[in-house]
């Protein structure tokens, strides 16, 4: 084995999991978590977390530690995979990264910016302005500031996070991260895959995940989270507001779930671009199924 760490992205169930957890076996690997949703605690079933019996069979790392009720970041998970990373070295085996976040790989392979930390009394007025101008008009003084932003007024948190930044430094968040701090992987030989299987397949996948997901207990899990502060990051679980507005009567369960698949499969759209976009020049493997595709892995790692 040549390298140091394998990185496996790919879209919502798109099979990197799997891949990963086979790779892990085959090479001694330890798998660690590349994806935003999958750290929360509260939410295995909705976040598709490894199975008791999956994490039985390789160790895994930075899978639901964090709590739903904390605002985990991009900047905190560099720091986390930089841990888990001295971890899996120290035990001697090979990292395998896996997940679905594009900017925890950005943070991996090509570090982070330096952006100074945000003051506990600004962030506090920009959570009030937010509040009482309502998510358009706050997003409106956003751009009014930084024509240039390529931010949604729908993504509240970066929305909220872009505003903080800039009250707190005088410059657009666009700029700080046009420079980047040391990436987590520096000087180590790392091989890079994207999981693409094709359209067909990954939607069938994307919808037959979310029935065995309500099989599963995934109603029982919204419901408990139905409270949380829909300003955090991990209120932005793929199927929580469907399942939410099923739990309060709004949506029946088959509008719930056509609801759910389509968001889902919207959001796996978004992924793939960005990963055309930022990660072209890494391995990209079309395969459908689990053999094939640590067939080609291991083939361009020999």
């Amino acid at each position: 084995m040549t390298v140091d760490a394998v990185l496996i992205a790919g879209p919502t169930a798109s099979g990197k999991s799997g891949a990963a957890l086979a790779l892990a076996e085959r090479i001694g690997g330890t798998i660690v978590n590349t994806d935003s949703m999958q750290v929360y605690r509260e939410a295995r079933i909705l976040t598709a977390r490894p199975s008791d019996a999956d994490m039985d069979r390789a160790p895994h790392l930075l899978y639901g530690h964090v709590s739903v009720h904390e605002p985990y970041s991009v900047a905190r998970y560099q720091a986390d995979a930089t841990d888990a990373l001295a971890q899996v070295r120290a035990a001697k085996r090979i990292p395998v990264f896996t997940g679905g976040t594009g900017l925890y790989f950005h943070a991996l392979t090509e570090g982070l910016a330096e952006i100074p930390p945000v003051p506990a009394q600004i962030r506090a007025r920009a959570h009030a302005r937010l509040a009482a101008l309502g998510t358009d008009a706050f997003f409106a003084e956003l751009v009014a500031r930084d024509p240039d932003t390529r931010l949604r007024a729908s993504d509240r948190q970066r929305v909220l996070r872009a505003y903080e930044v800039f009250e707190a430094t005088g410059r657009p968040l666009a700029q700080w991260q046009t420079s980047a701090g040391t990436a987590v992987l520096e000087g180590l030989q790392v091989a890079r895959f994207v999981i693409s299987p094709p359209r067909d397949e990954l939607r069938a996948r994307i919808d037959a995940r979310f029935e065995a997901m309500l099989a599963a207990g995934a109603r029982d899990e919204a419901a408990a989270l139905e409270d949380l502060d829909p300003a955090l990051p991990s209120a932005k679980i793929l199927g929580l507001r469907q399942l939410t507005a099923l739990q309060a009567g709004v949506l029946e369960l088959p509008a719930a779930t056509a609801a759910a698949q389509a968001a889902t499969r919207q959001y796996a759209k978004r992924q793939l671009t960005w990963f055309r976009h930022r990660m072209a020049d890494w391995q990209w493997i079309e395969a459908r199924d689990l053999s094939n595709i640590l067939a080609e892995i291991l083939s361009h790692l020999a």
